[in-house]
């Protein structure tokens, strides 16, 4: 196949063009190279023999250079900070992740065989996350009886959990595109398949703290600089799920493989239940991986997008494709902390 890959620099996009070559597919990755230390990739993916082209899908002029059709898109493009936008101007974060994927739609629609949508959980409204009957254990919060809203239980959150009220200007853009997905499925004779991914966190992440703190978490360890729980009482109780770019890696490539049965669908896409993990757990797994120790403070006040428990429901797509992830938090932190260590004189500017 002839893959196009868009945010293909980025810590996904990079994940997925490796997979897609090693595979022995042709693969092209367009990047605007915005995020600091997407450059650094442009020259590894090269040696592989993939392609790069420097353009933003915010200008469809620059999908239209591309030469030749593509038998796919993955559109892995994105402004990817819940917090942009918020005390400020929304419009990178809309331009980027709902007007280029329109763009990424129409180019897909003429020259390529199909779409692959890289969306978010956090298109999930922040009320009734926030509202959920959580339970407060040792070492985490967790759902453990009736949810009392429809798509959540303790299997996790499923694609039918509300979406109707705010979640924050990413979350809107993503899941504004997703509506434009669901209608190029549907009227314009593109296959499309959603994904709503968690937290995907693994080695080749320039992990901030607003995205990627996973990473982030693994290398303040490293080199032994401060962190801070914060939000939800400051203790570090709050969940998330992890997925493994490999276990995404794995899931794209099937349903290239199936797009006319998974087409106009919407999937969960996470670590489920077997991969989460409260920030306290996570920082016990960081310690043991590192070896070190990092100063950690405590902030109660929450902010405004956090949300305290989300644990993927992959029901779905796993009963459809069979798929289910296969990495470990543990597995994970060992990976990022294997990647620190072989490149700390670089990462030390850029993660930390």
């Amino acid at each position: 196949m002839r893959i196009l890959i868009t945010g293909g620099a980025g810590f996904v996009g990079t994940a997925l063009a490796r997979h897609f070559r090693g595979g022995g597919h042709d693969v092209v990755i367009l990047d605007n190279l915005r995020r600091r230390g997407s450059e650094r990739n442009v020259a590894q993916l090269a040696a592989l023999g993939i392609t790069f082209a420097h353009g933003d899908v915010r200008n469809p002029a620059d999908l239209e250079a591309l030469d030749g059709r593509f038998d796919a898109l993955i559109e892995a493009s994105a402004e990817p900070s819940v917090q942009a936008g918020i005390g400020g101007s929304p419009r990178y974060v809309l331009d980027t992740n709902l007007v280029g994927a329109m763009n990424c739609l129409e180019f897909a629609r003429s020259r390529c065989g199909g779409l692959v949508f890289l969306s978010s959980s956090r298109v999930y409204s922040i009320d009734p996350l926030v509202k959920l009957p959580l339970t407060q254990m040792p070492t985490r919060l967790d759902l453990q009886g009736p949810a009392g809203v429809a798509g959540a239980s303790a299997a996790g959150i499923a694609e039918q959990f509300p979406v109707d009220t705010q979640r924050s200007f990413y979350g809107a853009s993503k899941l504004a595109a997703e509506l434009l997905c669901q209608e190029y499925a549907a009227h314009a004779g593109l296959p499309v398949v959603i994904n709503r991914c968690g937290v995907i966190a693994g080695p080749g992440q320039f992990g901030k703290t607003d995205q990627g703190v996973f990473t982030l978490w693994v290398a303040r360890h490293h080199f032994g600089r401060p962190l801070k729980y914060t939000g939800f009482g400051g203790k570090g109780l709050q969940v998330r799920d992890l997925l493994h770019p490999e276990d995404l890696c794995a899931l794209v490539d099937a349903q290239l493989q199936s797009l006319g049965k998974v087409s106009g669908r919407t999937f969960n896409v996470g670590g489920g239940r077997e991969g989460a993990v409260s920030l306290q757990e996570f920082t016990a797994l960081c310690r043991e991986a590192t070896g070190r120790e990092a100063p950690i403070s405590e902030e109660a006040a929450t902010n405004s997008v956090d949300i305290p428990w989300y644990v993927t429901d992959n029901g779905s797509v796993t009963s459809s494709l069979g798929w289910s992830p296969r990495n470990r938090p543990q597995k994970i932190v060992a990976d990022i902390a294997a990647w620190v260590r072989a490149n700390e004189g670089d990462l030390s500017s850029l993660i930390v």
